[in-house]
């Protein structure tokens, strides 16, 4: 394709992401436009797993013909961009306090939640930056946190692609962990604290002294919380922001 060609796209794409493309037609009313479209495809997701979203089964799904999604739809990938720009949601409304840190581990939680609410989300490859109403309003949010602290535009670009790219690695890795234990009946402090007993008994602690030390320091135990990782790191993450913000 031209590279005329693929601006266009990404044009249409655009204009369907901020709901510009449909105008009214004259005669019978469609029984589709693109919200419908792309809510019945986030449901099938969810439901199904990202990887049965073709636009066969959407429109199985709705009761039409595949190729009547193409008046609301260019391609299954725009159906995708549409697809997570609407999962991921509005980011959650933030009264400004004056602490960039608890804004932003508000929003990273929140983030956090919308993410593991449809687990596909993190299998969709990153085409680039946000670009539908949803995904800027929470880079808006984000960047918003930062106003106050006196690092630059960049800067405050590094902290956004750094937060968002910690959350959205978190939550792939607690995705792909509670996969592997389906099955096993075991919570994830069960899992660890067996697989710590485990394979503590079968290495060598004077060849791995530091690794014994660590399977049988208590990894897993009943009354941490389900998630302890995802708190620690990215109380590690914020505070290499707190030094960047100290520092400028």
């Amino acid at each position: 394709m031209t590279d005329d060609g693929d601006r266009s796209d990404a044009q249409a794409t655009l204009m369907r992401l901020w709901r510009r493309s449909e105008r009214p037609t004259r005669g019978r009313p469609s029984v589709l436009d693109i919200d419908s479209v792309v809510a019945a495809a986030v449901a099938l997701a969810d439901r199904e797993g990202v990887a049965n979203v073709t636009l066969a089964n959407v429109a199985k799904d709705l009761d039409v013909t595949k190729m009547s999604l193409y008046r609301h739809i260019g391609s299954k990938s725009e159906l995708l961009e549409l697809m997570a720009d609407f999962a991921i949601g509005d980011p959650p409304p933030l009264e400004p306090a004056g602490d960039w840190r608890a804004e932003l581990t508000l929003l990273a939680e929140a983030n956090r939640d919308a993410l593991m609410s449809h687990p596909w989300l993190v299998e969709l490859p990153l085409s680039g930056p946000p670009a539908g109403p949803n995904a800027v309003a929470w880079m808006d949010a984000i960047l918003r946190t930062l106003r106050e602290t006196g690092l630059d535009w960049g800067t405050r670009g590094g902290v956004l692609v750094l937060v968002s790219g910690y959350v959205r690695l978190a939550c792939a890795q607690a995705i792909q962990l509670a996969e592997g234990r389906k099955g096993s009946g075991l919570s994830q402090s069960q899992a660890e604290q067996a697989y710590g007993k485990s394979l503590a008994e079968l290495i060598d602690p004077e060849r791995f002294p530091d690794a014994v030390g660590f399977l049988t320091s208590g990894l897993g135990a009943p009354d941490q919380d389900e998630d302890p990782e995802f708190g620690f790191g990215l109380n590690v993450v914020l505070d290499g922001v707190a030094a960047l913000i100290d520092a400028n």
